[in-house]
């Protein structure tokens, strides 16, 4: 093959495929736009409550911004961290939403292993029952799983937050399907050298669906430390609620208006730690975006 030929061979083919802007996609940029303003709008405008005074609550006058920032809300909540342990409800809502997170992903593993790889009688049947389970509401087992609860002493422990909602089907399902992805010549292969089920597992699939049980962890933390209804029916001690319960505890104790910016200073402070964790963890919040990307085979 000639020098001329190679040359010509290797050049770069030029890339064609750029979008030309057009009505529609202008469209779906105006429709992605106003949503983003609808999301954006009461986050700006807690924010901004927060840093207002009590004498621009009580005044006739409305205005989006203060107009003179104040840390007096802050202060407030601060001095009355006897009555009002906002800083204390947000380390519960750690420790609650880590635990849950961990366990999670270790359950999820486990269970998308044993429906995606190993063989046994009935496998597919369970799982769809499952699946089929899942399409339930989960306001239906609220009665039923407060009974079990109370029935273990789990009430007003973190246990009451943490075991319930371990083992969720929709994430055993993208563990299941993400591992059916990976060839199972990799297994084959790894049991002709003699290894077991769990050295296949541990050696073999965990670095493959690294990427799925980390968007697992991020959702069930942020689900965990999000979630409001169950924590206000198994919390009423003041010390160990999580932080979704304390604010609902808050909001009944400061529902007049002219306390507004405490409330709204107590919820700034607790969306900090999910804000952190989305940005120094967007790129797996994306990757969530892709989840079928596993080995090919």
């Amino acid at each position: 093959m000639s020098q001329s030929t190679v040359s010509s061979s290797t050049q770069q083919v030029p890339d064609n495929t750029v979008r030309r802007f057009t009505p529609s996609l202008a469209a779906i940029y105006v429709i992605l736009a106003v949503l983003a303003i609808v999301w954006i709008i009461p986050i700006i405008y807690t924010v901004t409550t927060s840093f207002k005074s009590i004498q621009e609550f009580t005044s006739n006058v409305y205005t989006f911004f203060p107009a003179k920032w104040v840390t007096d809300n802050y202060m407030t909540l601060i001095q009355a961290s006897a009555s009002y342990p906002v800083l204390r409800w947000m380390g519960n809502s750690f420790v609650i939403s880590t635990t849950f997170a961990v366990l999670s992903v270790i359950i999820v593993a486990l269970a998308g292993f044993g429906y995606s790889r190993l063989n046994f009688a009935g496998r597919d049947t369970l799982f769809f029952v499952l699946l089929l389970i899942s399409m339930f509401p989960g306001v239906v087992n609220m009665i039923p799983s407060y009974r079990i609860v109370a029935t273990f002493g789990w009430v007003n422990t973190y246990w009451a937050c943490i075991i319930p909602g371990l083992g969720n089907v929709a994430n055993i399902f993208l563990v299941r399907n993400f591992m059916k992805g990976i060839p199972k010549e990799l297994d084959e292969a790894a049991e002709i050298d003699g290894a077991s089920d769990f050295r296949i597992f541990r050696s073999i699939m965990l670095p493959a669906i690294r990427p799925i049980l980390i968007v697992i962890f991020l959702f069930s933390f942020t689900g965990a430390w999000n979630d409001f209804l169950w924590p206000t029916l198994v919390f009423n001690d003041i010390n160990r609620m999580p932080v979704t319960a304390g604010l609902q505890l808050l909001s009944n104790q400061m529902g007049q208006y002219n306390q507004m910016g405490t409330l709204m200073a107590a919820t700034c402070l607790a969306i900090i730690p999910t804000l952190l964790l989305f940005l120094f963890a967007q790129r797996y919040f994306l990757q969530s975006l892709n989840i079928t990307s596993g080995l090919k085979g």
